[in-house]
């Protein structure tokens, strides 16, 4: 589907989610290649994120990847392979796994999270590249107006 030669009252009949599940995939893909680019993957990201006190874990305790997959369950892939990407984390040296199984964050791997968090700034700025703040507030308020008309989760 083109919009480039609709006008408004045609893109107002346009399907959202049909539009919504297209962004949804092209922007994952943008962040992953970015995010591939620099050597790592967003999986690995979210590993380092949720093991982090600094960032998504309130206590930074240790945590076994069925925990993390529950904690990442609203925005993990099925595609997304946790363990592979464990093991990959394990390997540089930026997690520890106990004797229990659970992954802990290393110092080594809080100072890559660090620096990975970094390289956020510059694929947001390209993701929002010639779209005003004042569009894209109206345009998440809308969505979630559609996601709450839906029955959905509002968050």
């Amino acid at each position: 589907m083109t919009t480039q030669q609709m006008s408004d009252t045609e893109l107002a009949g346009q399907p959202a989610a049909y539009w919504t599940g297209v962004a949804y995939e092209a922007l994952i893909a943008f962040i992953r290649a970015r995010q591939a680019e620099k050597g790592y993957t967003q999986p690995q990201f979210w590993l380092l994120r949720n093991l982090s006190a600094n960032d998504l874990s309130p206590s930074g305790e240790g945590m076994s990847l069925p925990a993390l997959r529950e904690a990442m369950a609203s925005y993990i892939r099925p595609e997304d392979d946790l363990a592979a990407e464990a093991d990959g984390l394990l390997e540089r040296g930026w997690l520890t796994r106990d004797a229990e199984g659970r992954l802990w964050l290393t110092d080594e791997g809080e100072r890559a999270r660090v620096d990975l968090t970094r390289n956020t700034p510059a694929i947001r700025a390209t993701l929002h590249e010639g779209i005003a703040d004042a569009d894209y507030v109206t345009t998440v308020k809308v969505l979630r107006q559609l996601i709450h008309n839906a029955g959905g989760p509002v968050a």
